[in-house]
């Protein structure tokens, strides 16, 4: 699936969908509107041309209005980039799928998109809340829908040319399984978080094996100290290769088949996450032996981000 060896350059086929997937990602996960937009600017200006949004990121307009001024400014066109959206939980309802969709593509300002993932498994309450509670603060999920209902819908997203590709975020193998197992057309990415310190071996294996491309978010553990980040052995191999260690995490994500997504929030930042390059032997395998294992981020087991802050009402 991977078609060149300069990571800068290198994209995925989507081997159940359209289009190439370039594998260094730019995730737009960021709470000012301001910085979504110069951030999204800059990461274009560095060489990123596949950007990563949700509709529960609130920020999918400044991503397009960024976008817009970044394609002109940089005089590529929009076949040039790869952009992926999401469905959020309280959007399962399948009569509630093609109508996020076209909210998410206007506020995008797109005519249509790479990519569509369902966000998480988990279906909330249906309705225009992004978090739905009870009285005592206890989510809200909808029993009266499957993912396999919200999956069906997805399809005739690409049916209808609206999109070029689907897949699933958030998700585990035993759920994936089912879904892979009776889907019509299959999940083109899976988009999970991982790390050294979670590798997600067994799921890697299984997309490689299917022709599912996994995409990694968090690579650099998404700030978290200590981290990934603060390792010894990436600390190591960062000094010795005169890489940082972020370059040296995306590095490892890449050579070991996954693409990846990060959020670099100025022009410095985005080109050092930009500018990678394989790692050797050695140092690649150093890494699969690191033996910590934890997850950052509970999402897979409540259908809750955990990096999202929560809205305060007002």
């Amino acid at each position: 699936m991977i078609e060149s060896s300069d990571f800068r350059v290198t994209r995925m086929s989507l081997n159940h969908g359209g289009g190439h997937m370039p594998v260094l990602g730019f995730g737009t996960l960021i709470p000012d509107p301001a910085v979504t937009i110069s951030a999204t600017r800059d990461a274009l200006e560095a060489g990123f041309r596949h950007f990563d949004c949700a509709e529960r990121y609130r920020n999918e307009r400044e991503v397009g209005e960024a976008l817009q001024a970044g394609l002109a400014a940089e005089g590529i066109t929009r076949e040039d980039i790869f952009v992926t959206t999401k469905l959020w939980n309280s959007n399962h309802r399948p009569e509630r799928v093609e109508p996020a969709f076209q909210a998410s593509l206007d506020r995008l300002r797109l005519d249509y998109l790479d990519l569509y993932l369902i966000h998480t498994p988990f279906a909330f309450q249906p309705g225009d809340e992004q978090d739905p509670r009870d009285q005592n603060g206890n989510v809200l999920y909808d029993k009266g829908v499957t993912l396999l209902d919200t999956w069906r819908a997805m399809e005739s997203l690409v049916d209808h040319g609206k999109c070029r590709a689907i897949g699933l975020s958030d998700i585990t193998l035993d759920g994936l399984l089912p879904i892979y197992e009776s889907a019509r057309i299959k999940p083109s990415v899976v988009q999970v978080e991982s790390h050294p310190y979670l590798p997600e071996t067994e799921l890697l294996a299984f997309c490689k094996e299917k022709g599912i491309v996994l995409l990694a978010f968090a690579p650099l553990g998404h700030g978290m100290r200590p981290g990934p980040l603060e390792d010894p052995v990436i600390s190591s191999i960062a000094a010795r290769v005169r890489k940082t260690p972020a370059q040296v995490l995306l590095a490892w994500a890449v050579q070991r088949g996954t693409a990846l997504l990060t959020t670099p929030r100025t022009a410095a930042r985005a080109k050092e996450n930009f500018n990678i390059s394989a790692l050797p032997e050695d140092a690649f395998h150093a890494i699969n032996l690191i033996e910590t294992r934890q997850r950052l981020n509970q999402v897979v087991t409540t259908g809750v981000p955990g990096f999202i802050p929560p809205v305060k009402s007002t």
